[in-house]
């Protein structure tokens, strides 16, 4: 069914066709993948065994009412959100661009979200015996008080989720990137109590000195991990979609490139101390093997899954599988990493 529906979605404009689709997950339009996982997918990570490496970044279902749909399709692990203390509609509509001559997407939604309580109402309902669950969470565009705000959304979550992410990485959300300083995150890590492993989502435009402090704050507060990375603010001038110059973060086949480079530079300065998750540009089975090569535990898709629609996901997983033996390699642990 979903296969059939695709053609028909993609005429609609995006963030129409992003809402039917949330719609017909949850009508049980998108089907259950039923194949069981190659065992050679299988790892350890957020504090369970997953089936398999590959999840969903945030964003796709930003008020987790679809977890329970999106996992049987046969994904890892589910993030869910942003989420923010209080709902919010987000920037104007149009917001959401697609550019599909490039694979690519640019978007500046903005947080928009119902809020806390309702995000938490619907935590409640996710069978986390089926998936993982990724709670990601960020401020307020008006009235935020980040280093109030993020313990605040993190202690709220934990009980329901099986790891946090600190969203301080979109571009479509005033002076949040800023919050990837020094000083500011720590403040922001320091204050956070929780008992499930904290993810920090970090941009792609980071400088070298910038991505190495981040690393630092991390490793000395405790955090599990960093998903590498958001959506860039940067515009190749190979792009050739219509939309190339509206504003927001680019997200798709051209962030492939400067995420994995990041990705490999985290995983030099940090080693095994981090759990590493890339995303960015995940379309086939070979980049989501390149990412693990360049040293991310798990790996992430969004734009790529928004494209193909539920029939990527078996198919990426049959074909890391597959690569995956035929380098050699007995897990994907092994793999982690061994691109360096």
């Amino acid at each position: 069914m979903s296969s059939l529906l695709m053609p028909l979605m993609r005429r609609l404009d995006p963030e129409t066709a992003h809402d039917f689709a949330l719609r017909g997950l949850r009508w049980g339009f998108a089907g259950v993948d039923r194949t069981p996982d190659d065992p050679i997918l299988a790892v350890q990570a957020l504090g369970r065994t997953l089936r398999n490496p590959v999840g969903l970044a945030a964003g796709f279902d930003k008020n987790a009412v679809a977890v329970n749909a999106l996992g049987r399709l046969g994904f890892g692990f589910v993030e869910a959100g942003t989420v923010t203390p209080r709902p919010q509609s987000g920037n104007p509509r149009p917001r959401l661009f697609r550019l599909p001559e490039d694979k690519a997407v640019i978007n500046r939604m903005g947080f928009n979200n119902g809020g806390i309580d309702a995000y938490l109402a619907n935590l409640r309902k996710v069978d986390r015996t089926q998936v993982a669950l990724g709670a990601n969470v960020g401020i307020n565009k008006e009235g935020a008080d980040p280093e109030r705000d993020y313990p605040a959304l993190v202690s709220a979550v934990s009980p329901f989720a099986d790891y946090v992410t600190v969203n301080i990485s979109s571009p479509n959300t005033p002076g949040l990137r800023d919050l990837q300083g020094e000083e500011r995150l720590s403040a922001i890590l320091g204050a956070i109590v929780t008992d499930k492993p904290v993810f920090v989502k970090i941009a792609p435009d980071l400088a070298q000195e910038g991505l190495e402090a981040v690393i630092g704050v991390c490793l000395a507060r405790g955090v599990s991990g960093l998903i590498v990375s958001n959506t860039t603010i940067a515009r190749p001038e190979t792009l050739r979609g219509a939309a190339k110059t509206e504003t927001g973060g680019l997200s798709g086949a051209p962030l492939f490139a400067p995420s994995t480079a990041m990705l490999a530079q985290a995983y030099k300065l940090a080693g095994s101390k981090l759990t590493l998750i890339g995303v960015g540009g995940i379309f086939l089975a070979e980049d989501a093997l390149a990412k693990i090569l360049a040293g991310a535990s798990l790996v992430q898709v969004y734009t790529g899954f928004a494209y193909q629609g539920p029939p990527m996901i078996p198919k990426l997983k049959d074909g890391l599988a597959q690569l995956l033996r035929a380098r050699g390699f007995k897990s994907v642990q092994d793999a982690v990493g061994a691109g360096l």
